[in-house]
């Protein structure tokens, strides 16, 4: 998973505000109920010193997101009075939250995009006989996105209506736009369902790569929710699988550590690979819990276990923080991805690891 989407974040020094807050629309008066919540996030957030400012500006955000409806949520960062990142959540926040802190908690939000799998979903109607010979419409309906998050941030839609008595042939040059559109997105799956025949028509056209991407669907296709196309079913289809990118990450860790490869694992020899930069891609069992700590400098690749190692350094003042939080930062600043890998996919020595870009006499191990 790439966290170029988080650079603005770390633009501005901190100290930051991190809201995450319900803001679905899935009740009879919504607006209201994101207020009461917004009004006690407010409150904790003044007990915690941020200043007027900063609220009034996060107070102009929370619920700006009224075209998303149903069930979702909303992150808002904001820092010396304005408002940097205002993000869509997939599914409301366990618990609404508020802090003002050094460093943003941005963990939360790409735990919300994980496993971040490219996809293109594909809705064929036609309510007619299976025939060609007859009068009537085909509609197709195609749109790529980057599943969970594209559910309440849907992609451009590709619309095609065409006549059922050209169906056949109008089948094989659509196929091929499709075609270049996964390639676009780098799909790792396409996603088809609406009216059995219709559908079989445009598989069998599909080009042999795409085609051996593809996964039917049945139930319901409605094409007018506001949400991602086929939402429902996309979650049948992607609960528990990971992206073909992160797990040829997770492939090469795995051959890297068995070769003695440039490969760290374990907290403290993965925390000094992000010291000097070495990281190319952060392995995770899990996020770190809230209570694990480390010590951090003003810049991303200043962490450590210990505030005298830091001192050591050279690091002036350094602070305790927390460890997710310390972690995004110097994976967004480093340019490195995460990958978060189920146990039963790969056991990680206290649940962390790190595929190197290099290594050297003086990366640990």
């Amino acid at each position: 998973m790439r966290l170029s989407f988080l650079e603005p974040l770390y633009a501005e020094p901190g100290p930051y505000v991190s809201v995450y807050l319900d803001t679905s629309r899935n009740t009879e008066h919504p607006e209201r109920a994101i207020a009461l919540r917004w009004r006690r996030l407010r409150e904790s957030l003044s007990r915690q010193g941020a200043d007027r400012g900063l609220l009034t500006v996060l107070e102009e955000a929370v619920g700006s997101d009224t075209e998303v409806p149903g069930v979702h949520g909303q992150t808002l960062f904001a820092a010396h009075g304005t408002l940097v990142l205002n993000g869509e959540l997939p599914w409301p926040p366990e618990h609404d939250s508020a802090r003002y802190s050094t460093l943003p908690e941005a963990m939360p939000l790409v735990t919300q995009h994980v496993p971040e799998i490219p996809y293109m979903a594909v809705v064929v109607h036609y309510g007619g006989l299976p025939t060609a010979e007859t009068h009537g419409w085909v509609t197709l309906e195609a749109e790529t996105g980057t599943w969970p998050a594209s559910t309440v941030t849907p992609g451009e839609r590709l619309h095609r209506r065409v006549p059922v008595a050209t169906w056949h042939r109008t089948a094989l040059g659509l196929g091929h736009r499709l075609d270049e559109r996964a390639r676009r997105a780098h799909a790792d799956a396409v996603v088809v369902g609406g009216d059995e025949w219709a559908c079989n028509v445009l598989v069998r056209r599909l080009p042999h790569a795409l085609r051996d991407k593809v996964v039917r669907v049945g139930g319901p296709t409605p094409t007018d929710t506001g949400r991602a196309l086929l939402e429902p079913q996309l979650d049948g289809v992607f609960r528990g699988r990971m992206a073909v990118h992160d797990r040829e990450l997770v492939n090469v860790f795995i051959g890297r550590r068995a070769l003695a490869g440039p490969v760290a694992e374990g907290l403290a020899a993965t925390v000094a690979a992000l010291q000097r930069g070495q990281v190319a891609a952060l392995l995770l069992n899990r996020p770190p819990e809230s209570s694990l700590r480390l010590w951090v400098g003003s810049r991303p690749t200043q962490l450590a276990l210990s505030e005298a190692e830091l001192t050591s350094f050279g690091v002036p003042a350094p602070r305790e923080e927390r460890a997710d939080e310390a972690l995004v930062r110097a994976l967004v600043g480093t340019g490195a991805e995460l990958v978060v890998v189920p146990e039963g996919e790969l056991m990680l020595e206290e649940g962390v690891g790190a595929l190197l870009r290099y290594a050297d006499a003086g990366t640990a191990s």
